[in-house]
């Protein structure tokens, strides 16, 4: 009895595992995606790289780039390690299980051998027909009869039982070795990005050292960007003011046109598309400068950088209302939503007109690549003059 509770708690375990397994699955399966997107931002951040490299000066388009690929390839490392450790439990899990199945398989085995040898025992000088025969009545020979079916039943199920406890046994063992081959393949890949991580933050302090040098250079650039803001905030107040005059005469039908468009885009907070593919380097509000000590500097918007030659898409339905030069900002781009406004800066080219209407998706122009080798977008979004977070309204990467 206390044999056949054992092999039930074994083979329970073994029906429990694989859903231990796949319950971890589903995990692994993120940190799966997490990698994929991990790799897609560190090529990405690699090709822009490039583009700004081949300047063969320190730029800040570098050191932003450069950034974005330490972080991607941290959070790569970090993903990496979560699969080794969830392979830990699943490695521990089925040793736990392969030792069940070892002791049971042992019980089974000892056992068998029990009954072949108490077999042996009770035949040894009488033949089973004897012992059939030795009834003292019919009654005693049908009970003989049965005994002797029993027991060869029994014999027969411990040795199927063997049989499957060994078959379970192999199984559970080729998983270790299928889980370890798996966790020393990751272990590898863990070893390789953390050398290429000590490469690119060697890399990174290189920069640092080297645009630190420039810093009036630098402090120029942010003097510059302060102008270029006030300029451009000046305009967008102007047009703002002239879209709150309109939509207070506007009829009734308008009115309520732009109210469903202003529904339609605050459902789409946290899912809009990304005006250019990329990566921001420059978040919403007031910030530390990347070089330069005690230095902070506020953006409207965020700035995404990208790769030259790439094309900006408007974000959301909507209408241009404005297309303009802005000095230091190159071409701006302003669409309207409703009560919400998107502004594009940083075009080199533009492919839309005023008073146009335009769809999510539609290319608006093409983003500037200044002589440093950076193509970087500036993206605000506006609900009437209050500035919005615009991270707070892409979808996520």
């Amino acid at each position: 009895m206390k044999r056949n509770n054992f092999f039930v708690l074994v083979f329970l375990m073994v029906l429990i595992l694989p859903s231990v397994e796949l319950s971890a699955q589903k995990t692994k399966s993120q940190l799966e995606q997490e990698k994929k997107e991990n790799l897609r931002r560190i090529a990405e951040a690699e090709r822009i790289l490039n583009e700004t490299a081949s300047e063969k000066k320190a730029t800040l388009g570098q050191l932003q780039a450069l950034n974005q690929q330490i972080n991607a390839r941290e959070s790569l490392i970090r993903s990496i390690g979560s699969e080794i450790r969830i392979l830990d439990g699943e490695i521990s899990d089925l040793r736990i299980v392969v030792s069940s199945l070892q002791n049971d398989l042992k019980h089974l085995k000892d056992e068998y051998a029990e009954q072949i040898y108490s077999s042996y025992k009770a035949n040894r000088g009488n033949s089973r027909l004897m012992f059939l025969f030795s009834s003292k009545d019919f009654n005693q020979l049908i009970q003989r009869l049965k005994y002797l079916e029993q027991y060869a039943d029994a014999r027969r199920l411990q040795a199927e039982q063997i049989e499957v406890v060994t078959k379970e046994l192999n199984d559970q063992r080729s998983k270790v070795e299928a889980k370890r081959a798996e966790q020393q393949t990751l272990l590898n890949q863990q070893v390789r990005e953390s050398r290429k991580l000590a490469r690119s933050k060697k890399k990174q302090s290189e920069l640092v050292a080297q645009l630190t040098k420039k810093e009036r250079q630098l402090r120029k650039e942010v003097e510059d960007r302060k102008a270029a803001n006030r300029r451009l905030n000046t305009l967008i107040a102007k047009i703002i003011e002239d879209e709150v005059k309109k939509s207070s005469t506007a009829s009734s039908a308008v009115a309520a046109s732009e109210a469903e468009l202003t529904r339609l885009f605050e459902s789409r907070k946290n899912a809009l598309e990304w005006p250019v593919h990329g990566f921001i380097t420059s978040p919403f509000g007031k910030q530390q400068h990347p070089v330069l000590k005690r230095v902070t500097i506020i953006n409207d918007g965020v700035d995404i950088q990208t790769e030259k030659g790439s094309k900006v898409k408007a974000v959301f339905d909507g209408q241009v209302t404005m297309i303009a030069p802005v000095a230091g900002k190159n071409n701006i781009v302003m669409i309207r939503h409703g009560d919400y406004i998107t502004i594009y800066a940083r075009l080199k080219t533009v492919n839309v007109k005023s008073g146009q209407r335009v769809k999510a998706n539609d290319i608006i122009g093409e983003v500037f690549t200044d002589k440093d080798g950076k193509s970087e977008l500036e993206f605000q979004i506006y609900k009437g003059t209050t500035k919005l977070n615009p991270e707070n309204w892409l979808a996520m990467k």
